[in-house]
């Protein structure tokens, strides 16, 4: 029993032996790895900078400055641990990589997709940070691209995080995508109405409202004979944002609504007419009902 403390006194005291004589080496490899750390951000930021302000050139920027801050961390790892430990060799941390990289690759799956996914929209850029977007039941601005997620603000204030793989696999529409949009709605005026004169007015009101752009040019085209009104659709260009594209609608709207209605236009509602008569007496195509053989029939 003596012997066996004895042992285990003796093992303990050469670990903690070796554990001292090799602790200003591993608080070494520490500080080189620190080193390595706060060098990426420093890196990271400087990339970004250094790239142009605009949409397209800032995304990329973000995402050369994650790989190699990405990197340099890496590199970190591995220079801090090779200080740290005299004996190790990086090619033995890559071997052991290699082993469990089959493993890893299957428990990690969802996640080097989504990885994989954010790279290639950081490069591709479909859309940038700034850009209003539609995919699935989600519309909002986009805040932050990383690699694992999207980042978009709704129009009434919340938060949805997409994983980049849906969004890659999925349809996106891009509302920003180019300098306008165009908006439309369909007007009805009564058949007895100048359908020239109606349209004159209508484009006559969307050239003068406040947020309408002259290029390309707001028109109006006739589109059906309805039932109860002759419809005109009137066409107008924005700046693609939603909130401009819902203030001026409102504006060339209201305006419209007001202007032909001042102007004597009549906006008719749908008619339906509906005729009640006796059907004992001589019907509209001047008929004779038998109500008893029409009562008869039906019980029968």
């Amino acid at each position: 029993m003596l012997e066996t403390l004895n042992q285990a006194f003796g093992i303990l005291r050469d670990g903690t032996a070796q554990f001292i004589a090799a602790l200003p080496a591993i608080i070494l490899g520490i500080l080189v790895f620190y080193a390595f750390f706060r060098a990426s951000d420093f890196v990271k930021r400087q990339v970004i900078r250094l790239l142009p302000r605009r949409k397209r050139e800032k995304t990329l920027g973000i995402l050369l400055g994650r790989l190699v801050r990405g990197a340099l961390i890496g590199v970190g790892v591995l220079v801090g641990m090779t200080v740290a430990l005299p004996t190790f060799q990086p090619s033995e941390l890559l071997q052991l990589l290699g082993v469990g990289g089959i493993a890893i690759g299957f428990a990690f799956r969802d996640i080097f997709e989504n990885f994989l996914a954010g790279i290639l929209i950081l490069l591709d850029q479909p859309f940038q940070i700034g850009d209003q977007i539609i995919t699935g039941e989600y519309e909002g601005t986009v805040r932050e691209i990383q690699i694992r997620a999207t980042y978009i603000r709704t129009y009434d204030g919340r938060q949805v995080v997409i994983p980049n793989s849906n969004i890659f696999k999925s349809s996106v529409m891009v509302n920003t995508a180019y300098d306008s949009r165009r908006s439309e709605y369909d007007v009805g005026i009564g058949y007895e109405d100048d359908i020239e004169r109606a349209q004159e007015i209508m484009l006559d009101v969307m050239r003068n409202t406040d947020g309408v752009l002259s290029s390309p040019a707001p028109d109006t085209v006739m589109t059906e004979m309805g039932d109860s009104a002759i419809v005109l659709r009137v066409r107008w260009w924005t700046k693609p944002d939603k909130a401009t594209v819902l203030r001026t609608q409102n504006k060339v709207l209201r305006r419209i609504k007001n202007t032909i209605t001042e102007e004597g236009f009549n906006i008719p509602f749908p008619i339906r007419t509906v005729m009640f008569y006796d059907q004992s007496k001589p019907g509209v195509n001047g008929e004779f009902v038998d109500q008893q053989r029409v009562n008869a029939a039906r019980l029968n």
